[in-house]
């Protein structure tokens, strides 16, 4: 049943001891303000040099301890966020990815390798985030394998049920107002900026008490199997996403033509 009127999750991503200071701060503030409940994707071992912004925070892990006990959910952001792999997701939006089309051995020991990092955090991840987007069917396996039954993706406006977990949908990476479903709104905070940030505090001044939780919609809801509308649904949303990473460059490099344009 699509819920009414809609609901939103915040889901935070790219999250490790290097994360820009700044920006970071700014979202900590924003739970705070709002008493947000969000999903924190964390990379439990980051080698990404994209992410290594800030000086490395020796506090990092005392501040998600905190928030996971004040109702943030830990997701496992991946294992090193190193996206070289260039195996086919199940969902089908970027070419390269972290685990889609690795190995089934290398996956579950990655999965394996950074659970146990976060739990010898004190943390307690219970949701998968994979970063780009990038799982398969062996990822699936591995997961399961170590009694993660939750995901955060999927272009449905509904958690449902697939290859034996939970999906909560992620389809949104900017407030937009809906009339129902449930939404989930992804940001980074290495890359955005002051605008997205006071556009989010502004929509939540005006739709707060719609903004959920992972623990709440399980809750209220009873995942199953998608019904062939939401399906239908699900693939025209995802078609339009990456038809709008397509445009993207083009415009992009058609402003670039007419700038050095004689």
């Amino acid at each position: 049943m699509t819920l009414k009127p809609a609901q939103y999750l915040l889901r935070i991503d790219d999250l490790c001891p290097t994360v820009r200071a700044e920006s970071w701060a700014q979202w900590q503030a924003l739970i705070a303000d709002f008493d947000l409940k969000p999903i924190l994707a964390v990379v439990p071992d980051n080698r990404d040099p994209e992410l290594e912004v800030s000086p490395p925070d020796a506090a990092f892990w005392e501040r998600m301890r905190a928030l996971e006990a004040a109702g943030a959910e830990i997701g496992l952001h991946g294992y090193r966020h190193l996206c070289v792999s260039r195996g086919r997701s199940l969902i089908d939006l970027h070419r390269t990815s972290e685990f889609a089309g690795v190995p089934a051995e290398t996956q579950r020991a990655w999965i394996g390798e950074g659970l146990g990092i976060l739990r010898g955090h004190g943390l307690n991840p219970k949701i998968w985030v994979a970063p780009r987007h990038g799982f398969d069917a062996e990822t699936i396996r591995a997961l399961l394998g170590e009694g993660i039954t939750l995901l955060s993706d999927g272009f449905t406006r509904v958690p449902f049920l697939r290859r034996a977990m939970t999906w909560i949908p992620q389809q949104l990476w900017a407030p937009v107002e809906k009339s129902s479903g449930l939404w989930t709104i992804c940001v980074h905070p290495n890359t955005a900026g002051e605008a997205e940030i006071a556009a989010l505090r502004g929509f939540l001044a005006r739709h707060a008490t719609q903004f959920t939780s992972v623990d709440r919609v399980l809750f209220d809801s009873a995942p199953t199997a998608l019904t062939l509308a939401e399906r239908f649904q699900a693939v025209c949303a995802l078609r339009r996403r990456k038809l709008s990473h397509a445009v993207g460059p083009i415009r992009r490099l058609g402003h670039l033509r007419s700038s050095n344009s004689p």
